[in-house]
């Protein structure tokens, strides 16, 4: 048996969409953080254009090596993710209750952001591989290759990416051909398992944490407290009107009165300087983005190419829809960032990175000769 991979057309429109996206987040960060970052001397733009620069580097790696060899040191690569997410528990920087990260000098470095793209790597590793159906080898196996780094998150607390984290096996456990009948027994084990985990969830997580859920249901509870961020994004969000306000009187944002605007609250900064105009055009640079996303996952020649692709797509989807949706007060602010936009290294070149898997997947078609 023979197989060869042959590079396809290069997708631009793909590229061009994302660097439109990856261009309104720089604006927007610019917004509002024309002063020097807290702590040092390099304003978050140009951190962030850095970030990009080296982002840039790691979606044209991502795309040049074959998503098969890849493929290959899946689970060293994982087992290697286990280990940066116990070290940064031990040697980890602390900020705000929580040890999430690796200090680089003037940037950091958050080990379970990348820790997302090896689950989908390793994910579709197993599920390309495992011939036989059933629940067992559908959800039980790799549901015990998924929680190690799931209680890992957790540990540090990061409920975001740990929500991420589960997302990405169940939609990979979907599209990997769980049968009906094992879905109703995943769907029973679940049910069974939900108190206990949802125990361990909630006691993993800090007060603030906590808090934040139960203000979800009503920010006036704590208006001038866990419920701040919440009623300060949808009134960024409410003032930006049709056309919005331009970038000089956005003062929810420029004045400091939304918090995070640079990261896990950069919609509502955009709504508010650019109208439902400018989001509506921001929403449909995402949909065409994920519509290339899933036309490539749709024209996979291999079920490995299908499972990367749409694991990749349902790890973007769901941050996006997420961050929107906390932001917009739809669900709880539970600390994902925006893909392409947020300000933050690891999450910006995780994001590209992942783009550049799902142009692999479109360049490289497997054709078999017996």
């Amino acid at each position: 048996m023979i197989d060869v991979r042959t590079p396809d057309n290069f997708e631009w429109r793909f590229v061009l969409v994302a660097m439109g996206i990856l261009a309104v987040g720089v604006l927007s960060i610019y917004s509002v953080s024309s002063g020097p970052a807290s702590g040092g001397h390099v304003p978050l733009y140009a951190k962030q254009l850095v970030w990009i620069l080296i982002g840039t580097l790691a979606f044209l790696t991502a795309v040049a090596i074959d998503y098969h060899k890849l493929a290959r040191h899946a689970y060293v690569l994982y087992g290697a993710m286990l280990l940066l997410l116990a070290l940064v528990l031990v040697m980890g920087r602390s900020t705000r209750g929580a040890q999430r990260w690796f200090a680089l000098g003037p940037f950091a470095f958050q080990p379970s952001e990348v820790a997302k793209l090896v689950l989908v790597l390793v994910l579709a590793k197993y599920f390309a591989d495992v011939q036989r159906s059933g629940w067992i080898q559908r959800v039980i196996v790799p549901g015990l290759l998924m929680l190690p780094g799931l209680i890992l998150i957790l540990k540090q607390p990061d409920l975001g990416t740990a929500m991420s984290f589960t997302f990405i096996f169940v939609s990979m456990v979907l599209v990997g051909g769980l049968h009906t009948k094992a879905l109703g027994m995943g769907i029973l084990f679940t049910s069974m398992l939900f108190p206990f985990v949802w125990e361990l969830i909630w006691t993993s997580l800090h007060d603030y944490q906590r808090e934040r859920i139960l203000t979800f249901w009503d920010p006036m509870i704590d208006p001038a407290g866990k419920g701040y961020h919440a009623l300060q994004a949808r009134i960024a969000i409410g003032s930006g009107g049709l056309l919005g306000k331009g970038l000089d009187e956005a003062t929810q944002s420029r004045l400091k009165f939304l918090p995070e605007g640079h990261t896990d609250f950069v919609f509502a900064v955009f709504a508010e300087q650019w109208g439902f105009i400018g989001v509506l055009v921001l929403f449909a640079l995402f949909a065409a983005l994920i519509f290339l996303a899933a036309e490539i996952a749709f024209k996979a020649k291999d079920p490995l190419g299908l499972l990367l692709a749409a694991g990749m797509l349902s790890m973007l989807g769901f941050c996006l829809m997420v961050n929107v949706g906390m932001t917009m007060g739809i669900f709880p602010i539970v600390g994902i960032p925006l893909p392409l936009m947020s300000y933050g290294g690891t999450t910006t070149v995780t994001s590209m990175a992942a783009l550049g898997l799902l142009l692999n997947v479109k360049r490289r078609r497997l054709t078999l000769f017996y």
